[in-house]
């Protein structure tokens, strides 16, 4: 997908500390057979566009990394995790309206 204008990342085992070493991380815990995970998407696409570089966006699949999502506590999907300095500051259970995760990240933009 060179050229695309793709604002979330996935994120894998691997690449999961690096990014918590940003500043603030909304981490969308998610499965590709969960419909509502699906629903989720484009309002992180929209959440992204919107708050540019003041939050880094993710989304983390829980069926190929089990041990993060259950090191997380990770029950229900979509789970969105809002980390702060790596550690977590928010938790949001099932889907979530974009000024919702708007006006959480602006609280913690400081």
């Amino acid at each position: 997908m060179f050229g695309s204008k793709k604002k979330v990342m996935n994120l894998t085992k691997e690449n999961f500390s690096e990014v918590l070493k940003n500043k603030l991380v909304l981490i969308d815990f998610w499965a590709d057979w969960c419909l509502p995970c699906k629903m989720q998407a484009p309002i992180l696409e929209q959440v992204a566009g919107e708050l540019g570089g003041r939050v880094t966006i993710a989304k983390m699949d829980v069926d190929k990394n089990q041990n993060l999502a259950s090191k997380y506590g990770i029950k229900s999907i979509p789970t969105l995790l809002l980390f702060r300095r790596g550690s977590v500051v928010k938790q949001f259970v099932g889907v979530q309206q974009k000024q919702t995760l708007i006006n959480a990240i602006d609280r913690l933009f400081i």
